[in-house]
Order: C-alpha cells, then structure tokens, then sequence
C-alpha cells in the first residue's frame, strides 16, 4: 500500500475560521435587519433600495456557512505568518491621516498617509516618498476640491495657493 503524502492529512478544524463564520453571520443578520428598515420607507416597487442590501445578506449568510464547513473539516490552506512591521506603519499612516487631517489639510496629512504606507510595503525612502505623496495628493485635492467642489480640508499648503 502507498502511504498518504503530507497533503491529504487529516487536519484539525480551523478554529479562526471558526471564530470568523458566525462574524460573518452576524454581519448578515444586521444588514438584513438594516435592509428590512428601508423596505417601510418606499413601497412603490418591488425593488428598491433595500434590494440590494437583501443581497448583500444574503451572500454574507451563504459565505458564513461556507466558512464554517470548510473550517469545520479543515480545508483551508496554511497562512503564512503575518509581518507586523508594515501592518504597525499602514495603521500608523492611517491614525496619522485623521490626526492631521484638520490642522495640516488633506495634501500633508493624505501625504503621510501614502509615504507610511509605501513604506510599509517596502518602499525605506520616506525622503522620497513623502514629497511625492504630498505633491499626488494635492493633484486629488485640486481635482476634487476645486474642480469639483467638494469640501475637503484645508491647510497651509492648500491655503498658499487658493
């Protein structure tokens, strides 16, 4: 008899997975309750605008216990072990971003956020990358703010030049 390669194992349940479906579920179930909400709003039409939000849950639901069965008999493959260096400098661009973004405006604080986040995915130059996240973000901040006026915040690089 052949003996069975490494791969085929019976591996135990996946208990993150585990921990994951009923999260899932519980998502569903919330936007379903959500959705259930917007359907008194409008009556009209048998598709509105809590359609989609239906679907949404529905999904979810099915992903939830897709989820479980496969953790259940231990189908997933091995993660490989997280990194926590560039999860720490994109969480720490992110809080960066909403620290500065009412006193520095959106261009530095967005700014911060792209060169964090570079450098989180590999990119040590922030020397570099900080200029050029600053300049990309007030392109955004020109195209979105001025062009198309929405509001976004200002700081002193925006005020500098409008």
């Amino acid at each position: 008899m052949s003996e069975v390669p490494s791969s085929h194992a019976k591996r135990r349940p996946d208990r993150a997975a585990l921990f994951i479906a009923p999260v899932l579920f519980a998502l569903a179930c919330v936007i379903w309750w959500d959705a259930g909400r917007l359907a008194e709003v409008t009556n009209y039409s048998r598709i509105g605008p809590a359609t989609v939000p239906h679907v949404v849950a529905i999904g979810l639901a099915l992903l939830a216990v897709w989820t479980a069965f496969e953790a259940w008999r231990g189908d997933f493959p091995e993660r490989e072990p997280i990194e926590v260096q560039p999860v720490v400098m994109i969480v720490a661009g992110l809080a960066g971003q909403m620290l500065l973004l009412k006193t520095a405006g959106f261009s530095i604080a967005t700014g911060v956020l792209f060169a964090l986040t570079a450098f989180g995915f590999g990119r040590r130059k922030l020397w570099i990358s900080l200029p050029i996240g600053i300049a990309l973000s007030f392109v955004i901040y020109v195209i979105f703010g001025r062009f198309l006026q929405l509001s976004l915040p200002a700081g002193p690089l925006e005020h500098l030049f409008f």
